[in-house]
């Protein structure tokens, strides 16, 4: 029935362009990147987030024990008397000041407890009461139990800290001589840090005196609120931002002498509103949180390859800032401009003002930097064009997001330092951030960045505790070394997906013209031909090409964002054409060989008898199929080589991928098809043949089909790697990198404008290419020429109600 045979052979063709390997394929080069990351210290929970993590261009980093070190070192101390500072202090260790109310702060103010030997509590407590050099004491299980458990939890400085004792005279009782050497302070009560009151308190006796002493430390503002206004230096604000812009952590310590009624009993049941009040300021504890050794190189790594980076914390603005600017997330030339927003009250609408963080050092005016931004002439270097910075804290961002919407989107632009961010305002951020197309990533360490790091494109945590459970990617590496790490892998592994989708969508289409040309002449190929294909070249190769390891370093350019791009289309279209060109060829020529005739088993064109001898079974197979013919022999070789050499062209290695000849299984497995399928072409081997259904053709038809599967290649490599990665490739990546920091210079350079006329010349192939494709490089293109922006400092911004077609807030100059 020719019906039934037509619909039947037709259905065989739509199995062969539909290749069932493609998933397995496809997630192969997944795996071997999932594994790759495993040996580099990355564990993934989510393996489809690799490929995402190749298109990542910004990424946000919490500051605390992601950028620093986890805990604090004391910088020193500031000590303040009669309600004046004096000059800063390295430590607190010294004789002196011993006996000191300031020393005696430091080390009874803290939650500090003994558990099997150790001290252990807050960081910060240990690090300030380290510094100190005393030694705590608790009592023990027995103590507790005979005393009633008021035996309190004593510390006293060691003895060579104290100050040497004039010799003791003969009469004198050296049982009391003991005692006045002794100086211990027992801490009767603890009022316990609060976040909400951001302090903490004690409640302190010294022994042999009568009178109870209350300690107490925390936020410098607060404190300093506490304290009697006479014992607060005059110039307390500028001392307190000087060490916040340079990076400092303050904390400020206060004194009070309790009076002599209050025993031991009143103390357990006063309210610590009674004891936090007309206190003494004593000074300041200056903590310093140090920069972790990876982090400047890292964040120079991804800024070179045009990845922003910006901070999201949850600690205070100039600490930030400062260390911001420290770690090179923020040029020292640069401005930093600060958006504080105000909410609606008393009938007022919402407010931003803008102002300096500080006065940079050279007088920047904000429209020079307009004019720099419109004459650059270069965009590579990201450095010379973003010469401003917002920064805002969780109250602003807030405010912003909520009366400010369509801003919002404009200042993330240039957005590096969100302090004082709340867990739920990181996940806003991070929201936000894609709500322009940033492909974003997240990298973080606490529990307070989990809904951010499950938000982001790649969420990657430093910590194995409870960040690791919402994050994809958890680094068994404390350091933010592990994110460029990770955006290379993700890169080779979407480059390694692009070649393997490419290579399996030609080995269908290549398969696809030899059965439609074989059809053609009522022929096919053979099932074991088939099989050769499917299994030793295609499954062998797929598999092996997958293996290339990501390239050394982070470049600037970026992978293409899809499989519907124009390099994509163009490399696999041509490179249909080519092997549907050198196909129909050889098909072709074939028949114009002067010794050409219609294959039968008594055909001998090689002039070997011992080739006659063709099985029974056979002859029936080839009466049926016609597989056995000229044109099946000549289009099998033809095509078996093209297989490889796709695969080849395919292979890319820089400058994201490894070079292909590194990938040793890949060249083992490719060069040993080579060489075996030159053999059977060049020296045929009867049982092979006859197990491939070949036949035998003349040694010059074998020649000029080895010229032309050489010319095959030479075509396929030219296009492929000149064609395509000069001119198309370099087009789409230099698009990628002018709007990759969300700025485009306004005046077309001659670079520019060369790139603009190719662009126009390939626009066929993909109609969207001269529209910027993100949402940030609109936003960039248009706040390059708005006068208006960036807003000057000592301007305020008011919200007011959104009319139609119109903006949401207006710029008020003061007079």
């Amino acid at each position: 029935n020719p019906a039934k045979t037509i619909i039947i052979e037709s259905l065989d063709i739509i199995t062969i362009t539909v290749p069932p390997a493609l998933p397995a394929a496809m997630t192969a080069g997944i795996v071997y990147a999932q594994r790759r990351l495993k040996q580099l210290g990355i564990f993934c929970i989510s393996p489809q987030r690799i490929n995402i993590c190749g298109q990542i261009n910004l990424v946000c980093f919490d500051k605390t024990g992601t950028l620093t070190e986890d805990g604090l070192d004391l910088w020193g101390v500031q000590r303040v008397e009669s309600g004046r500072f004096h000059l800063s202090e390295e430590s607190a260790h010294k004789e002196n000041l011993v006996k000191s109310q300031f020393v005696a702060c430091m080390a009874t103010c803290h939650s500090l407890t003994k558990i099997e030997g150790q001290l252990s509590g807050d960081p910060l407590d240990l690090k300030m009461f380290e510094a100190t050099g005393w030694i705590l004491e608790e009592a023990t299980e027995e103590e507790t139990a005979l005393h009633n458990r008021i035996m309190p939890t004593v510390v006293r400085p060691p003895k060579q800290l104290l100050p040497s004792q004039p010799d003791v005279s003969a009469d004198q009782d050296m049982e009391l001589a003991e005692l006045s050497s002794l100086y211990e302070i027992g801490i009767v009560r603890q009022f316990p840090f609060s976040s909400a009151l951001q302090r903490m308190s004690v409640v302190s006796r010294t022994l042999g005196q009568k009178c109870m002493d209350a300690y107490m430390k925390g936020a410098p503002e607060v404190v300093a609120s506490l304290c009697k206004t006479e014992t607060v230096p005059e110039d307390f604000s500028e001392v307190l931002e000087r060490y916040t812009k340079q990076g400092f952590r303050v904390i400020a310590v206060a004194h009070r002498r309790l009076g002599s009624k209050l025993n031991w009993h009143k103390v357990q049941n006063i309210n610590r509103d009674n004891i936090e009040a007309n206190m003494e300021f004593l000074g300041l504890i200056i903590m310093q949180n140090k920069l972790k050794a990876e982090t400047p190189g890292v964040l120079q790594d991804l800024r070179r390859a045009n990845i922003r980076t910006v901070m999201v914390t949850g600690d205070n603005m100039l600490t930030a800032i400062s260390v911001a600017r420290d770690c090179g997330m923020i040029p020292p030339e640069d401005t930093v401009i600060i958006a504080d927003a105000l909410p609606p009250h008393d009938g007022q609408t919402a407010k931003i003002t803008w102002r300096y963080a500080d006065k940079p050092s050279r007088k920047t005016q904000l429209e020079e930097i307009n004019i720099s931004l419109e004459d650059e002439d270069h965009v590579e270097e990201p450095t010379t064009q973003e010469m401003y910075h917002f920064a805002m804290n969780g109250k602003s961002f807030s405010i912003i997001a909520e009366h400010f919407p369509d801003m919002l989107q404009k200042l993330v632009l240039h957005g590096t330092v969100f302090a004082r961010m709340a867990p739920d305002q990181k996940t806003l951020l991070i929201e936000t951030l894609q709500g322009v197309d940033y492909f974003v990533g997240m990298c973080g360490d606490g529990a307070n960045d989990c809904g951010a790091l499950k938000r982001a494109h790649g969420g990657i945590s430093l910590s194995e505790l409870e960040a690791s459970v919402a994050s994809p990617f958890t680094s068994k590496t404390p350091n933010i070394s592990c994110v460029p790490n990770l955006i290379r892998e993700g890169r080779a592994a979407l480059i390694t997906s692009f070649c393997v989708f490419k290579f399996m969508a030609l080995y269908s289409i290549i398969q696809y013209i030899s059965v439609v040309l074989l059809y053609s002449i009522f022929s096919n190929l053979g099932d074991f031909q088939f099989l050769f294909i499917d299994i030793a070249i295609i499954l062998l190769i797929v598999f092996t090409m997958s293996l290339n390891p990501a390239w050394k370093e982070l470049v600037s350019r970026r992978p293409p964002s899809g499989l519907i791009s124009g390099p994509l289309l163009f490399s696999v279209l041509t490179q249909i054409l080519i092997c549907l060109g050198f196909q129909t060829i050889t098909f072709l020529w074939v028949k114009r060989q002067p010794w050409y005739e219609v294959w039968t088993p008594d055909t001998d064109v090689c002039n070997q008898s011992g080739h006659l001898n063709v099985s029974d079974l056979n002859d029936t197979e080839v009466d049926e199929h016609n597989i056995q013919n000229f044109e099946n022999t000549s289009l099998f070789y033809v095509s078996s080589f093209q297989y490889l050499i796709v695969a080849i062209v395919f292979s890319k290695g820089k400058p994201f991928r490894q070079p292909s000849y590194k990938n040793y299984p890949f060249v083992l497995s490719a060069v040993s098809l080579y060489f075996f399928l030159l053999f059977i072409m060049f020296y045929p081997v009867e049982g092979i043949d006859d197990f491939l259904e070949i036949v035998c053709v003349p040694f010059e038809w074998r020649i000029r089909l080895f010229l032309i599967i050489v010319v095959n290649a030479a075509v396929s490599v030219l296009v492929e790697t000149f064609i395509l990665d000069i001119v198309l490739w370099k087009l789409a990546f230099s698009r990628d990198k002018q709007a990759n920091y969300g700025v485009t210079p306004a005046a077309p350079t001659p670079q520019g404008a060369t790139d603009l006329q190719a662009d126009k010349c390939f626009s066929w192939l993909c109609p969207r290419r001269m529209m910027a494709k993100a949402r940030y490089m609109h936003l960039a293109q248009e706040l390059s020429v708005d006068p208006d922006w960036p807003p000057k400092p000592t301007t305020t911004t008011e919200a007011k109600p959104r009319p139609e077609n119109s903006s949401a807030y207006e710029i008020i100059i003061p007079s």
